[in-house]
Order: structure tokens, then sequence, then C-alpha cells
């Protein structure tokens, strides 16, 4: 799989505290991983408002940040516009928690259930491939 890296991209990610730093490393980690399971052929990693981002081809922009105003915490975000939200919602609302249709937050001091994290991942950059299936063809 080829990943194309916007300069901008790298210099966000170290610029985050350092103990935020390894949380997002961890994500951006199981994007390449869920990239590669899925037999990518190209990811982009660019900034979109300011946050590091993730483009696919068949796919739909996910963005993952944190912020200074919620310190104990980071997300993965998806456009609002889609279904990914509400579907991750439906089949993950025991071991995920939500901000509105447009982001899985984390805590800090918590693990991060890596499993369903990828799935959601996944049904991200393939998007427009499975928009039209039930759950969006996530694996629960």
């Amino acid at each position: 799989m080829k990943i194309h890296t916007d300069p901008r991209f790298e210099d966000v990610l170290s610029n985050y505290p350092s103990e935020v730093k390894p949380r997002m490393e961890k994500l951006r980690a199981l994007v390449h991983d869920s990239a590669r399971d899925l037999g990518l052929v190209q990811l982009e990693e660019t900034l979109k408002w300011g946050e590091p981002s993730f483009v696919s081809r068949q796919g739909s922009t996910l963005r993952m940040d944190w912020k200074e105003k919620s310190p104990q915490r980071y997300a993965l975000y998806f456009q609002c516009s889609t279904r990914l939200v509400n579907t991750f919602r439906l089949v993950f609302d025991r071991t995920l928690q939500f901000e509105g249709n447009r982001a899985v937050i984390f805590e800090l001091n918590q693990d991060l259930p890596e499993r369903e994290v990828k799935e959601c991942i996944k049904a991200t950059l393939r998007y427009h491939e499975v928009k039209q299936l039930e759950f969006l063809g996530i694996q629960f």
C-alpha cells in the first residue's frame, strides 16, 4: 500500500502533548493496519480543518484529534452527513462512546477497544462501497 503523507500531518502529530502523542500514533497505526487488511492500494494522510485526516478513494474522510478544551479525551471524527456514527452506535453502543453523529470519543486513561475501532475505520475507508449494506458490512 502506498501512503502519501502531507508534511503538515507529521507536524501536527509531533506537537501533541507527550501524554496524547502515543494515543494518536496508536490510532494512526490502526488506520494503517485497517487499510492493509482491506487491501487498499493508496491512502492519503493530510489535514482537514487542521486535524490529521485519512482519505481513501472508496471511503469517507476520517479525522482524528485531541483538543485542549477536553484534555482527557481524544477522538475519531467522521462526516456527519454519512450513516457512519449512527451505525457504529447501533453496533457498538456498549463499548464505544459517541459525540452526536460526528465522533467516537476515547478517554486517555482507558484502553482503546481496538477490534471495534478497526471495524469503524474499515467501514469509513470503504464507505462508498458499503453504504448500502446493512450495518455497513461491519463484522460483529
